[in-house]
């Protein structure tokens, strides 16, 4: 049976390699060390249609899937941006997409064309810091006011609300203590940043951090943040199901991230190795180099075959919870395992920024601790999977 991707899919591919191919290397390597926002790539994303491909063509989107949008975050990351994630995550993903499957008419019509356009950016808060990868646990919570919700309480590690002019908030508007089962009462809002911010009940902190200084990542203070009701994204009390459809995009993007991070550092070793002579030949015809990189070549071939099966299932509204687990666990084990071994390809001038390989290491360990921890992944595969015992 002959592999094939569907023709949409290769455009994307095709589209979005052209725009990376404007910016090298050293381009990211200074929006990270400016800890500037790449607003020329994202204007340039924006005018080809790349970020707007899951909204539907009738809002100005492209009218395609996760696939494409899987896609389209690989190759940015597989040209040299591999902090170009967080563009696909936070907007297209967070936004056009959780919209495009749940919001109202009427949330559709407000949003969706500027999220088409890259006019409008989104992010999402869900951690806490008392509640990171147990979700059940947040208490972030909302009350019903009149026509409107309040909410209150804490979020961190919030990424792009610098830029966001939407939030996507998750709260309980049970207790968890009250909830039966623990996964009800949930209830997702459409926070208006830039209102919120001019009240004064929704203030921010950014986090100094040791990568992906393209976007910020905040401490989030929610006073009295007032949210119509009209901005409920879902249903009252029944948004956990809402919730695992954001994760699941998440997730998924998060491994074509790392899989096209994996991309990036390889061919950074590849062409060193092939033209840095040492004894009188290149140090890619010894073993011990060459064939870790080839072993990594492997291994990025199979995360991209598990990210696209994933997204494939995703895209026909199959369950893929296991799909997306263990594409983000092999994206990020290979984006990191591809990094470390450009950085001992380089030898000691992989510890100079002369040259990417620093900050591709630095932009790759992250993966596997979030968007959920590599430990947390594989505690699902074993019990949802394998079916063994629970251990929390």
């Amino acid at each position: 049976m002959d592999f094939a991707l569907p023709e949409t899919a290769l455009a994307v591919q095709e589209g979005v390699r052209a725009i990376g191919a404007r910016y090298d290397h050293d381009y990211w390597s200074r929006m990270e060390e400016e800890h500037r926002f790449p607003w020329e790539v994202w204007k340039d994303l924006a005018a080809g249609g790349w970020l707007g491909l899951t909204v539907p063509e009738e809002y100005g989107g492209g009218g395609q899937g996760m696939l494409e949008l899987a896609m389209a975050c690989e190759t940015l990351a597989a040209s040299g941006g591999t902090g170009g994630t967080f563009l696909y995550i936070l907007t297209p993903g967070f936004g056009a997409t959780t919209l495009t499957r749940h919001g109202s008419v009427e949330q559709k019509a407000r949003l969706l064309p500027g999220l088409a356009t890259g006019d409008l950016q989104f992010c999402m808060a869900l951690t806490e810091p008392d509640a990171g990868s147990d979700a059940l646990s947040i208490r972030t919570h909302a009350v019903r006011d009149g026509s409107d919700f309040v909410l209150n309480g804490q979020k961190v590690w919030i990424s792009g609300l610098e830029n966001a002019d939407w939030m996507i908030a998750i709260t309980r508007t049970v207790p968890a203590a009250d909830a039966r089962p623990r996964t009800s009462g949930f209830t997702l809002f459409l926070v208006d940043v830039k209102e919120a911010v001019d009240a004064g009940t929704l203030r921010y902190t950014p986090i100094p951090k040791m990568g992906s200084n393209i976007v910020t990542s905040s401490q989030v203070f929610l006073d009295d943040v007032r949210v119509p009701a009209e901005n409920v994204l879902g249903e009252v009390d029944a948004g956990f199901a809402v919730l695992w459809d954001v994760l699941n995009p998440e997730r998924i993007l998060a491994a074509a991230g790392g899989v096209g991070g994996a991309d990036a550092a390889l061919d950074v070793a590849v062409r060193y190795a092939s033209e840095r002579e040492v004894f009188g030949r290149p140090i890619g015809a010894n073993q011990g180099i060459q064939f870790p990189l080839a072993q990594i070549k492997a291994k990025t071939e199979l995360g991209r075959l598990m990210t696209y099966k994933a997204a494939w299932l995703f895209d026909r509204g199959l369950p893929c919870q296991a799909e997306t687990s263990i594409a983000k666990l092999t994206g990020a084990q290979v984006g990191w395992e591809a990094a470390e071994q450009a950085f001992q390809t380089f030898g000691g001038m992989a510890y100079s920024k002369e040259y990417p390989v620093e900050r591709l290491f630095r932009d790759a360990r992250i993966a596997r601790n979030i968007p959920v921890a590599e430990e947390l992944v594989l505690a699902h595969i074993g019990t949802q999977v394998l079916g063994l015992p629970r251990s929390y």
